[in-house]
């Protein structure tokens, strides 16, 4: 089945059309800065920029960075805040919409380093904030939004997400002390089989992953910055 994903972040919004029996993109992937202000409506002629760019009459999914219920968004930390009680089903034409960690960690379970495992596995996305997706024996809790977790009295995406780094010009390892520290939190919390980090960043994991060290295994993502997309479309093919 062939469904166009789209993956709304906090400075791109990507889209491509998937094949959902085999998790590939079908075409290369359109990318298009997320509009500032990131308010409802810049960012759906975004999502309509990418259906028109691919000539797209189909089903579509759509990842949202923030807790999404029943199409609705209900929190948004890294977009404007005029989002919160949205119907962005509704307002991307009918789309499945989700948010974007729990995607990409559909993405990992189907065709990445998940798929197979069983027991407690967290897909990490590391990039303007940190998303989180929960699995249960292959089974989604969603909307988890663990990189709001406190840690030295503040959220701890505002202390451990990859544009941190970057902000503040930390080396590799210095940041994956950081991050070594959030994970060491959830791991106590939840006692995972398996950590999938994903995100942009996935795609550097020798330059900082080496320095993380746990008991649980950590591995970077298998499909990488595609994964948000692959997800949506595994969403919307669901139903």
């Amino acid at each position: 089945m062939l469904v166009l994903g789209i993956d709304i972040g906090g400075s791109g919004i990507k889209g491509a059309p998937v094949d959902t029996e085999s998790g590939t993109l079908t075409a290369e992937r359109l990318r298009v800065p997320t509009p500032r202000p990131s308010a409802p409506e810049g960012v759906a002629e975004a999502v309509r920029q990418i259906r028109a760019h691919f000539g797209w009459d189909g089903p579509v999914g759509v990842t949202f960075p923030g807790v999404v219920r029943d199409g609705v968004v209900r929190t948004a930390a890294n977009v404007d805040r005029s989002w919160v009680g949205v119907d962005a089903a509704e307002l991307f034409g009918a789309a499945a919409v989700l948010n974007d960690a729990d995607a990409a960690g559909i993405a990992e379970m189907a065709f990445g380093e998940g798929r197979g495992r069983a027991g407690t596995v967290l897909v990490l996305t590391f990039g303007t904030g940190i998303g989180s997706a929960l699995f249960a024996d292959g089974t989604l809790v969603p909307n988890t939004e663990l990189g709001h977790l406190q840690l030295h009295g503040g959220d701890a995406e505002h202390r451990a997400a990859a544009r941190v780094r970057e902000e503040h010009d930390l080396s590799w390892e210095k940041w994956a002390q950081r991050v070594e520290e959030y994970l060491r939190h959830v791991e106590m919390l939840f006692s995972p089989s398996l950590i999938v980090v994903g995100g942009g960043v996935s795609r550097k994991a020798d330059k900082f992953l080496p320095y993380v060290r746990l008991d649980t295994p950590v591995v970077p993502a298998a499909l990488r910055n595609q994964a948000g997309i692959i997800g949506a479309a595994l969403a919307a093919a669901r139903g």
